[in-house]
């Protein structure tokens, strides 16, 4: 009698190997190193990275070399120290879900930042960071300017704060990892995570003089079907003496253009509460 087969083609007395206990050591090797890596503000040398994953320096020593080589990680001169790269970002650009994000998200920042004359930018979470992805330049004489790639810390800036705020409820991690991000810094970490909540009540964030004096920074989630944040839309506004497009229309046309962007993911933006209170437009 002839073997029976399965659809892969193996014999079906084979045992087939167990997903979830078949392993491949060098590469979990590989990918504890670049988590581990990924949650440091800064770097670390070989032994620690040996230490905080309990193995030996030598199992460790030959994955990141081959890291460092591959651009995944970067050696700082100074002091010997290993950091995580930009690669992955680079990575990530590439996939198809953040590239239809993008594509679909050129065209709406543009079209915003001609209409109320102010930049426009949108940002996504890297780790336990937000880092801006595209950039609509302002097209008036006089803006602020926002560099494509810039990273912040989620708790100290709108984009960042507006991206915890609409995280599936297991995300809690990512809220201590942004509170232990700001260890260094003199921040209140308990009103910051005030305004992470207000902000998922009330649909967007609006804070003024935060990130320079003159400029009210606005930022709305880009939502998927789930209501999870997949991205922020934030507008610097800065008003000059000629301008003639007020705040209150600005935040208006802004939560307009990121309804439309989160139609095109398949969610829908959460209907925001206007207008935000004076109180809480002090950072």
């Amino acid at each position: 009698m002839a073997a029976r087969t399965s659809r892969n083609g193996r014999a079906g007395g084979e045992a087939q190997p167990d997903p979830l206990t078949y392993r491949a050591p060098a590469l979990e090797k590989g990918l504890d190193i670049l988590e581990l890596l990924s949650d440091q503000s800064g770097g670390l040398i070989l032994s620690q990275i040996a230490q905080r994953l309990g193995r030996s320096v030598q199992e460790v020593y030959r994955v990141v070399l081959s890291l460092e080589r591959r651009g995944y990680v970067v050696r700082q001169p100074l002091d010997d120290t290993f950091q995580i790269s930009l690669k992955l970002f680079d990575l990530a650009s590439k996939h198809p879900p953040l590239r239809r994000l993008l594509d679909a998200a050129r065209p709406i920042l543009h079209g915003v930042a001609a209409e109320v004359e102010e930049a426009i930018m949108l940002s996504v979470l890297d780790g336990c960071r937000a880092r801006v992805v595209a950039v609509a330049e302002n097209p008036a004489p006089i803006g602020f300017r926002v560099r494509i790639g810039t990273q912040s810390r989620l708790l100290t800036k709108a984009s960042g704060r507006t991206l915890l705020a609409y995280q599936p409820p297991n995300g809690t991690w990512l809220r201590d990892a942004a509170v232990a991000d700001i260890r260094d810094q003199d921040r209140d970490t308990a009103r910051l995570l005030q305004r992470v909540e207000r902000i998922a009540e009330r649909g967007y964030e609006m804070v003024a003089d935060e990130t320079l004096k003159g400029i009210t920074d606005v930022s709305f989630p880009i939502v998927d079907v789930a209501g999870v944040a997949q991205a922020a839309i934030t507008m610097p506004f800065l008003s000059w003496v000629t301008d003639n497009m007020q705040l209150a229309d600005a935040v208006a046309a802004l939560g307009r253009e990121a309804a439309q962007l989160c139609g095109q993911i398949g969610g829908q933006l959460p209907t925001p509460v206007l207008p935000i209170p004076e109180a809480d437009l002090t950072p």
